[in-house]
């Protein structure tokens, strides 16, 4: 049982929903970008997304797309991203950390390679949002054996045909996109999604938690009430981006959190 495992679990005997923050690795600077993240649990975050900095981020839309390049500007790379998790774990062994990002850095520091220091840094499951399920034999099968949950996204355009095999290997939740589109470009809509998640729900028995699109506490409260969580990255990003000092970020990621847990 990974630690996403075990968070779903201890959240479903309190019948809470989860809240998922997303954060860019290393922006504005390795160590701000250390103290928001270790500040996150705090601040009521069931699970980590800890955005790995890329070049070519495809489905981001410019918040996040502009918080990989300040990050990228400040030095980090993969090794610097694992650096930090490494660095969050001295001091909380409990809260998940999810690596999402892209596969070409993955690749380019070889798969086994980047497993055996994923988890030696304690990173829990990967998203990787450009390798389809017909790829799984480069990535998510040799993660799930090194016992890393591969964490798939479902969309608004995966149909009843696409559907099973988007779930077949995928562990730890299932990462709903609310909108058609990137992130931070249109916001979610409880009533669009509710009869997704059901969709989903009546194919797998794993979490189903929504992002894109939720941006305020009572939109992570409304997604929260139709699905097992909600993840929140752009706003957050956004708070970082405007220079906000660490404890007025964490304020902001608490309303959320709190939106979310009184679902």
């Amino acid at each position: 049982m990974t630690r996403i495992d075990a968070k779903f679990a201890a959240l479903k005997a309190q019948g809470r929903k989860a809240f998922v923050s997303y954060v860019m690795a290393g922006d504005p600077d390795f160590e701000t970008s250390l103290a928001v993240v270790k500040g996150l649990p705090g601040a009521g975050v069931d699970i980590i997304e800890l955005g790995l900095p890329f070049t070519d981020p495809m489905a981001d839309g410019p918040t996040i797309q502009l918080a990989g390049q300040r990050a990228l500007d400040a030095g980090m790379t993969l090794a610097r991203t694992l650096e930090l998790a490494r660095a969050f774990r001295d001091t909380d062994d409990t809260t998940p950390i999810v690596l999402m990002g892209y596969y070409n850095p993955i690749y380019s520091r070889g798969v086994d390679r980047f497993l055996e220091e994923a988890k030696a840094a304690g990173i829990d499951g990967l998203i990787v949002v450009d390798l389809p399920p017909e790829e799984d034999a480069e990535l998510c099968i040799p993660a799930q054996a090194a016992g890393l949950n591969f964490i798939r996204l479902a969309t608004p355009t995966t149909d009843d045909k696409r559907l099973p095999k988007v779930l077949t290997n995928t562990s730890g939740f299932v990462y709903y996109v609310s909108i058609t589109g990137i992130t931070g470009a249109a916001e979610a809509d409880a009533a669009d999604v509710a009869p997704e998640v059901a969709r989903i729900k009546a194919r797998t028995d794993l979490p189903i938690i929504v992002g894109f699109g939720i941006n305020t506490p009572e939109k992570s409260r409304a997604i929260a009430g139709v699905a097992d969580g909600a993840v929140v990255g752009s706003a957050i990003v956004g708070q970082i981006a405007a220079g906000k000092p660490v404890d007025e970020i964490l304020g902001f990621v608490k309303s959320l959190a709190d939106g979310a847990h009184s679902a």
